[in-house]
């Protein structure tokens, strides 16, 4: 256990969660304030040797904290479970996945060629549109765009890595705590490129390989070691913490197939995505894997990738299957079984009670 420091605002005990999060208004408000602090301070650090850079970073602070937080919420979550006292660590521990999760998103667009997110311009596309009021033609903006979109992740990576360093730092969980964090980048990494490749093959991965790289790509970042993380800075033996993890990392995969869902069917408005995007790029989503078992579709699909057939066809004839009913079908089940499983059961109340929430919010999203 670490000894108490700093006391960060206590709430998992002290009060219910925000409405629509995991996180206590109080919990939310220090997030956001050492997101922006932490953003403010490499932005001056910068400023001393690259103009350009510090601005890259002013641009970057525009888009922390401006989602969920459900990756610090996690952290904390965790680390409350496990009686733990230093919230100062913890909240440092849960802005070090949200600066990962940040960097991650903007690699992401870059990889899919997407210029919005979340109803706004991506990084990218504000250097791609200024390179185009250069004088750059539309290819070499975007190809000079998507270059600044990947020194933003990497710049946000190198951040992520010192803070989880700083945050479990002389605690007796510190190479526990690092290597939970170090598998996140790994993980992610490793599904990202899986997701690629799949995009590439001439046929849609299979169910059970869509599943993995979900489970890889998302999944253990977003859910499964930010709890693991959070109950080992805690204090908690390796295998409380590991059992922790594995009932998130079945909640992450519902998250993303649910991700998927709204990819294609959502609404452009609430998700800030086209519903097009992820088809465009030849996505290997559960919708596509589902309906890929059926041969009539599977050679529909073939047709959409030689271009002579529109997405707009392969959209209504995801509807047509039934594919979204049994994604959300998929979601549901996985919620389940965490929730019922030997190692749910086995965690505090405490804890117990906010993962429930967390799968109605998962499975009641719409963005």
């Amino acid at each position: 256990m670490h000894t108490t420091t700093h006391q960060a605002p206590q709430a998992a005990a002290a009060g219910a969660p925000a409405s629509g999060g995991l996180i206590d208004a109080p919990t939310r408000r220090a997030i956001s304030d050492r997101l922006e602090l932490l953003a403010t301070q490499a932005q001056r650090r910068s400023a001393a040797y690259s103009a350009q850079t510090a601005l890259l970073w002013s641009r970057i602070s525009e888009r922390l904290a401006t989602g969920k937080l459900m990756r610090p919420g996690l952290v904390m979550l965790g680390y409350r479970a496990f009686g733990g006292r230093n919230e100062a660590r913890a909240i440092d521990l849960g802005c070090a996945f949200e600066l990962l999760h940040a960097a991650l998103l903007i690699h992401d667009d870059v990889v899919d060629r997407d210029f919005v997110r979340r109803g706004e311009k991506t990084i990218s596309a504000l250097y791609r549109d200024h390179a185009i009021a250069s004088g750059r033609n539309r290819a070499d903006a975007e190809h000079a765009g998507n270059s600044v979109g990947i020194i933003a992740g990497d710049l946000l990576i190198s951040e992520a890595i010192k803070l989880a360093a700083r945050a479990s730092a002389g605690s007796d969980s510190e190479a526990g705590v690092q290597q939970a964090f170090f598998q996140a980048i790994e993980q992610a990494g490793a599904g990202e490129l899986e997701d690629l490749l799949y995009s590439l093959a001439p046929a849609p991965a299979t169910t059970s390989q869509v599943l993995r790289m979900e489970q890889m790509k998302t999944a253990a970042y977003s859910f499964q070691l930010p709890l693991q993380a959070g109950a080992l800075l805690a204090g908690a033996h390796p295998g409380q913490a590991e059992a922790l993890g594995a009932v998130g990392c079945q909640l992450g995969v519902a998250y993303q197939i649910i991700d998927d869902v709204l990819g294609t069917f959502g609404d452009p408005a609430r998700t800030g995505k086209p519903v097009e995007s992820d088809l465009r790029e030849f996505k290997s989503t559960i919708l596509l894997a589902l309906a890929s078992e059926q041969p009539e579709f599977a050679k529909l699909l073939g047709g959409f990738r030689e271009g002579t057939v529109d997405a707009g066809r392969i959209r209504q004839e995801l509807a047509a299957q039934g594919a979204e009913r049994f994604a959300r079908q998929l979601a549901q089940q996985l919620c389940s079984r965490a929730t019922g499983s030997a190692a749910f059961l086995d965690l505090p109340e405490e804890a117990r009670t906010l993962l429930r929430e967390c799968t109605g919010l998962i499975l009641d999203r719409s963005s």
